[in-house]
């Protein structure tokens, strides 16, 4: 009993900061600045004003930021579904493929030319920067559904390109530099993530969705913790198979997406519900490894704005552009997707490892990434719902593919996840 009071302190501590992130979701509806924003600069306030906090360490973070993405990717593949992926799965895998390459390339240019950092730690920053994210993209356009197939892209873009991103970034650390031998390491090390991870989360979708069919179990609320250990098993197995878990774990969730099954309606508030929480959990976790006295030097936030203004109002515009060329779209659906390329959470998670390349200076390298992810959530995610209504997109025809029976109803269009 020694350890009673200690222990309910911690509790009382881990409650009071949950609280605060709820009330940030209110405060960030009414002053319009996205959530994320808020929880991560919250975090980091509250992690230098304290004497003596205890900063947990880049594998504590780096752990808490996988179980939360892999429920906000399974949460996610669920939303859109197979037929909405189909609708859209061209400029989808476009610019979550290519597009996470140019954007890579283009902005590690432009960081090599404009701050001269040398070519790969540049390639690395690019790298980091590059992908957007499901956390703040799922939850900005879940606050504002886009009508057409422009929600669809974004929401598929950016549950497709993190396992892009992290599979790039993983190959460009293991080569140990821009170089024959370190290119050829990334570039299989890419292919095996993204193969391994796809057919992983394919036959494992299918294999849930078997499951889910044909052996019933005794009680609801056992339902949706089946699906949940199911989405942390395709993790494992993918990652285990060096694969990326996460590409294994959207895909079983668009797999299983679409079809009716016992329960249906509880399981998916259950990850609705599990990937809000996710959603919070990555942005504290990420807000603690931020160092307010890196992220103010002029070094830092300087060339971090300037990357984060290039991304938001040069490099995307131009690749979004190139990838959609091909795609049926309307003028304001290909604009629209042109600027909210939205980054978040995993971009910083791709900025921690960084801190563990043996690089000089790696804590500038981090604090440029954490800006760009700032001034991007702010800047892009405050901007979302005036771009809407400038662009008119509330009259775009809606994707018919998203009028399927689902929780709401027989014959209501189900929500985007989350809903708030």
């Amino acid at each position: 009993m020694s350890d009673t009071l200690p222990f309910a302190s911690d509790i009382l501590l881990v409650a009071t900061a949950g609280l605060a992130v709820i009330v940030a979701q209110r405060v960030g509806a009414l002053t319009r600045v996205p959530f994320s924003a808020l929880v991560l600069a919250l975090t980091a306030i509250v992690a230098a004003a304290v004497p003596g906090f205890h900063r947990p360490s880049a594998t504590t973070v780096e752990r808490v930021v996988t179980v939360a993405l892999v429920a906000v990717l399974f949460a996610g593949g669920m939303g859109m579904g197979g037929r909405r992926f189909a609708s859209a799965a061209g400029p989808i895998l476009a610019l979550g493929l290519a597009g996470t390459f140019a954007t890579a390339g283009l902005l590690a240019a432009f960081i090599h030319y404009a701050f001269g950092l040398a070519w790969y730690p540049a390639l690395l920053v690019a790298t980091a920067v590059s992908p957007t994210d499901p956390t703040v993209v799922f939850s900005v356009l879940g606050r504002r559904p886009v009508p057409g197939r422009s929600g669809a892209i974004l929401e598929g873009e950016s549950g497709a390109n993190d396992p892009v991103g992290i599979a790039l970034m993983a190959g460009l650390i293991g080569g140990r530099g821009i170089s024959g031998s370190g290119l050829s390491h990334a570039a299989w090390t890419f292919f095996l993530q993204m193969s391994v991870g796809a057919v992983i989360g394919v036959a494992g979708g299918y294999g849930l969705l078997w499951l889910m069919r044909h052996a019933p179990l005794p009680g609801s609320g056992l339902d949706p913790i089946r699906t949940l250990v199911a989405a942390f098993l395709l993790y494992g197995l993918a990652t285990l198979a060096r694969g990326s878990g996460f590409l294994a774990v959207f895909v079983g969730g668009i797999v299983i997406g679409d079809h009716d099954v016992a329960r249906k309606a509880e399981i998916e508030h259950f990850h609705d519900a599990l990937g809000s929480l996710g959603e919070m959990a990555a942005f504290v976790a990420l807000g603690l490894t931020v160092h307010l006295q890196v992220v103010g030097r002029l070094d830092v936030w300087a060339p971090g704005l300037a990357v984060g203004a290039v991304t938001a109002f040069a490099v995307r515009p131009i690749v979004a552009r190139i990838c959609l060329s091909g795609a049926h779209l309307s003028v304001p659906e290909r604009r629209f997707i042109q600027f909210a390329g939205l980054k978040g959470a995993v971009p910083i998670l791709l900025g921690t490892y960084l801190l563990t390349t043996g690089l000089a200076d790696t804590a500038r390298l981090y604090g440029i990434v954490v800006v760009v992810v700032v001034f991007s959530v702010v800047v892009q995610g405050g901007l979302v719902g005036p771009a809407i209504s400038v662009l008119h997109l509330d009259s775009v025809p809606a994707d018919r593919s998203e009028n399927r029976p689902r929780r709401g109803g027989p014959g209501q269009p189900r929500r985007r996840w989350p809903s708030r």
